[in-house]
């Protein structure tokens, strides 16, 4: 899950070099996210039926190579057209990745754990933003923005690697297909799509502009900013574990409608910051410990719902609203930040995490009418 998006955390986190180095302007640099994402919301569809017929570990191997490559290529583009091309050919990592982890979980996870794995799955892509905002920023004082994103190739390859040598192998291609059984016309994808798209929407906006903020607004050095992605990395795995454990059967269809609203105090904290600069660094624990997890109890949900044989499925569509919000949120951003209205941004966003907070209570509600919380 780390490396799955360890490119977008990382241009984020290096988002200042970036600007400055290749030349690229605020809006460019929201646009990367954009590319990445609306990629991975493309291929999600096609990914999850292929994870549901191929196996989770041929699907992990896949998607741990193509992770390496996409990062090396950054690492060698010269200017912003092939930044976009290794940053596109980076979304299929991320369309495989909570299929292909999900369908893992569910072969070999007893059921009273799943939820406590799955937190713990879903905090690697907070892990992820850690190691993009502190040691990869690090290693990017030392070796430049390029080495940075070389040496994280290599971790990607050498994962791909002990993949295929340590997990169990896959049933023969297409062995589960003739299980999957249709998707229930009134199951809660289509809301926890909905709710996951705009949450995705703040949440890029946050991870692509928060170091940049950090340095041009709050006149933070490079590194200080990059901090603040490592932050709410740190939080977002605390967050996703501990919320992924409380969402039980019965108590998890009002989680995500309670996380959009802490997320909407956390954007409200990062618009405060223009003024009260200490405030980024609470913003930055919030928008992990809120925002984040709703993410991670969002698949909770679907593996606690979906109909045997489609959890690669049900995964892949959830995870195609998230990266819709993930594409459409930074480049309006962007547009502000150019402007330097950094106050109107966070607004944006806290608009966004309200948003869903409404997709969140009205499913929730509605689940409750029908009779189907904690029905399984």
């Amino acid at each position: 899950m780390a490396f799955s998006v360890m490119q977008l955390f990382l241009l984020g986190a290096l988002g200042p070099r970036l600007v400055d180095g290749l030349g690229l302007s605020e809006t460019l640099l929201g646009l990367t996210t954009t590319v990445g994402f609306g990629t991975a919301a493309v291929l999600s569809p096609v990914g999850g039926r292929t994870v549901d017929r191929v196996g989770p570990r041929r699907a992990l191997v896949a998607l741990l190579a193509v992770s390496a490559a996409a990062l090396g290529l950054i690492g060698a583009a010269r200017g912003p057209a092939p930044l976009l091309a290794a940053v596109a050919l980076g979304g299929l990592p991320q369309a495989l990745a909570n299929p292909a982890t999900n369908k893992a979980i569910l072969a070999s996870v007893p059921g009273p754990r799943r939820g406590a794995v799955t937190g713990a799955k879903q905090s690697g892509v907070q892990l992820g933003a850690f190691a993009a905002g502190l040691p990869l920023a690090a290693v990017a004082g030392l070796l430049g923005w390029r080495g940075a994103a070389w040496v994280a190739a290599a971790a990607a390859l050498a994962a791909a690697l002990w993949a295929w040598w340590a997990l169990p192998a896959d049933p023969p291609p297409g062995a589960g297909a003739a299980a999957s059984a249709p998707a229930p016309p009134d199951g809660p994808v289509p809301w926890l799509a909905g709710f996951s798209l705009f949450l995705g929407a703040g949440i890029a906006s946050v991870n692509t502009y928060v170091a940049l903020f950090g340095a041009q607004r709050l006149g933070m050095g490079p590194a200080v900013a990059g901090a603040l992605v490592a932050v709410l990395g740190v939080a977002g795995i605390a967050g996703r574990i501990g919320w992924s454990r409380a969402a039980t059967p019965g108590r998890a269809p009002w989680l995500p409608g309670l996380l959009a609203v802490g997320a909407v105090g956390a954007a409200v904290l990062l618009a405060a910051a223009v003024l009260v600069e200490p405030l980024v660094w609470a913003a930055a624990v919030a928008v992990g410990v809120f925002a984040v997890s709703g993410n991670a109890v969002s698949m909770v949900l679907v593996m606690q719902r979906s109909a045997p044989g489609r959890a690669g499925q049900d995964s892949a569509l959830v995870a195609a609203g998230f990266f819709t919000g993930f594409a459409l949120g930074p480049p309006l951003f962007g547009l502000l930040a150019e402007r330097g209205r950094y106050g109107a941004g966070w607004a944006v966003v806290a608009g966004e995490f309200a948003l869903a907070a409404a997709v969140g209570f009205l499913w929730a509600v509605r689940d409750r009418r029908t009779g189907r919380g904690g029905a399984r």
